[in-house]
């Protein structure tokens, strides 16, 4: 049976584990923090270090000493493949592992919601990008430029929207909003607004950890909020479209919403459905068959299937 260390490295978090066998459940996880991502400055050396960390501490916890093959999934892997390789060659030196695999987090994503099948995932938490997989091969990527060129819609787009709504309310410039008081409450005087959001060195992770403020907000009917969500629905919906239309044409397809804004429920989820519905009615969205750390896995070793040219591969 192949041992598999399966790595989904996002911006915000990182979960590792590992399978001894063909079982769907991993014999341990673990989770730490994410990094900004591979098209990061420092992105690679910085991904490499908490991968090797991680990895090291759940391969001793269950008494592992060699590994068949590692795959991550890593933010910004598409968009810096020099960096990808220097990953993927990172972790083949440090690890006790045959060969290694490093592809986005996006497509690892798509592998664990679709397995190898055709369509369309949508991979919304800090960041979004959307991946449609159609027969014959055919890819497109659409978004996941990052915070501050794109992920339109993503948890930092939100969070970030959400926390202008309340500086405008703030200086007078904007409509009373419930998101003022909620900015206050979590991030404390907002003329240090600026300063926290740099601490830690991740301003999109930090932003997006206020879109659950949104949501609530808007929930509560709060008109600025709702606004906003609305926005990042169509925003969403989209790149959705624009995915579909690329890899899968006009034909009917299955489409999958995963990360973790999916867990904004309602006020997100109802008007993005909506747009979907009205943009690309041949799409049928359908839950996931597992999540983005299974595709890690399904793709740790080489197979046939549509998502091998997005893959690094480097073998010992």
């Amino acid at each position: 049976m192949a041992v598999v260390l399966a790595v989904d490295l996002g911006r915000t978090g990182c979960r590792a584990g590992v399978w001894t066998g063909r079982g769907e459940e991993p014999r341990a996880t673990r989770e730490v923090p994410g990094t900004p991502g591979l098209a990061a400055p420092g992105g690679a050396a910085e991904a490499g270090t908490v991968v090797l960390a991680v990895a090291r501490e759940l391969l001793r916890a269950v008494g592992i000493r060699r590994v068949d093959a590692v795959c991550v999934g890593a933010a910004g892997a598409l968009a810096a493949p020099e960096a990808a390789r220097a990953l993927a060659g990172a972790v083949l030196a440090g690890l006790p592992a045959e060969e290694t695999a490093v592809t986005s987090d996006a497509v690892t994503a798509h592998a664990g919601a679709l397995g190898r099948a055709t369509g369309v995932v949508l991979a919304a938490g800090t960041g979004a990008v959307a991946v449609g997989v159609g027969t014959g091969g055919t890819f497109a990527v659409v978004d996941g430029w990052g915070p501050w060129l794109g992920d339109e819609g993503g948890g930092a787009w939100i969070g970030t929207a959400g926390l202008r709504a309340a500086l405008r309310a703030h200086d007078g410039r904007g409509e009373p909003t419930a998101l003022l008081e909620a900015a206050v409450a979590e991030f404390g005087a907002l003329s240090r607004l600026p300063t926290v959001l740099d601490e830690g060195g991740n301003p999109a992770r930090r932003a997006a950890s206020f879109a659950p403020a949104v949501a609530r907000a808007a929930a509560e009917g709060d008109r600025a909020a709702v606004g906003i969500l609305h926005s990042a629905a169509t925003a969403l919906s989209g790149a959705v479209a624009a995915a579909a239309r690329r890899s899968c044409g006009p034909d009917p397809a299955p489409v999958v919403l995963t990360g973790g804004l999916v867990n904004l429920g309602a006020p997100l989820l109802t008007p993005l459905y909506a747009a979907l519905a009205e943009l690309a009615p041949a799409l049928r969205p359908q839950p996931p068959l597992g999540d983005p750390l299974g595709g890690a896995r399904l793709l740790a070793l080489p197979a046939e299937g549509p998502h091998e040219p997005l893959i690094t591969r480097l073998r010992r």
